[in-house]
């Protein structure tokens, strides 16, 4: 079955790519991913109910004989994981065909299946301004188990571009939300002048594994345009008449390599991962990037 934004065949090739989905960031409450320091002697915590997704291995089969109900051990050593996922729903990704936001809901659908598959959770939060000056339109449930998937695709698809976003408010916002750390994906064409970086640093400080994935439009990577235009700002309508020739060119080019290198160079002095795409990139080849922590 399709749920809109991966057909099965997606997903089956998706279920080769699991076991990359390991992040340095344990959120530190109890769970089913396995902590790097557990042992044979690992002292015995609580049950938890069993989740579609989750390793039948785990099952305590002697409480299941006493309750009737499937029961996952948890020990003290484990840790439960959770990947939040922050898609920047602002106007400017309703550009480019397929439009950037579409690439985001499909790229966060992704690592979302692989979260939940590999019994861990996934939560959207969505990064676009609000009129109380919050830098976050939406913050969704944390989801567990494939059952749970298609909720998550709802949230996703539910997105549309408008308005404008602040990554480092969003970012900000989502910090104060986590109560343990995990992994934070940011899904966004990071064409913002605000201190995102700063706010990513933030993150990195409170422990998260941070991990960018920036999607533009071939037409923003390479434009092919000469001559006198009118651009209007798809955020804020604000119209700028320009005239595009060699030097324009030139000039653009320049600062968007800038904004590479700097995504670049934050991600390698702070431990995170950095991937760059265009919509029109094979999506599976950027999810493989984005599990491998590659820095474009």
């Amino acid at each position: 079955m399709s749920d809109g934004l991966l057909d099965p065949e997606f997903r089956r090739r998706l279920e080769a790519l699991r076991r990359h989905l390991v992040s340095e960031a344990r959120s530190g409450a109890a769970g089913e991913g396995a902590a790097p320091r557990r042992g044979s002697g690992a002292e015995f915590r609580e049950h938890r109910a069993y989740a579609p997704g989750d390793d039948p291995r785990r099952i305590d089969w002697m409480a299941y004989a006493r309750t009737g109900e499937p029961l996952v051990k948890l020990f003290r050593a484990e840790e439960d994981r959770l990947v939040r996922l922050v898609v920047d729903a602002s106007a400017s990704l309703g550009f480019g065909d397929p439009s950037k936001i579409e690439i985001a809901r499909r790229l966060a659908a992704s690592l979302g299946y692989l979260a939940m598959s590999g019994a861990e959770r996934a939560q959207v939060y969505v990064a676009r301004m609000e009129e109380r000056g919050s830098g976050l339109s939406a913050v969704g449930a944390a989801h567990r188990g494939r059952n749970a998937f298609a909720a998550l695709c709802r949230e996703l698809s539910a997105l549309e571009p408008s308005g404008s976003a602040s990554l480092s408010r969003a970012v900000d916002g989502v910090l104060l939300r986590a109560t343990h750390p995990g992994m934070l994906v940011v899904l966004s064409d990071f064409l913002d002048e605000g201190p995102v970086l700063a706010a990513l640093a933030r993150a990195r400080a409170a422990s998260h594994d941070v991990r960018l994935v920036q999607v533009l439009a071939p037409e923003e990577l390479d434009p092919a345009l000469e001559g006198d235009f009118a651009l209007q700002d798809a955020e804020t309508g604000g119209v700028l008449d320009v005239t595009v020739d060699a030097s324009a060119l030139t000039a653009y080019a320049t600062r968007l390599q800038s904004l590479f290198s700097s995504l670049r160079s934050w991600a390698g002095t702070h431990g995170a991962s950095y991937v760059r795409l265009s919509t029109r990139d094979d999506l599976e080849g950027a999810i493989r990037r984005t599990l491998s922590r590659n820095i474009d």
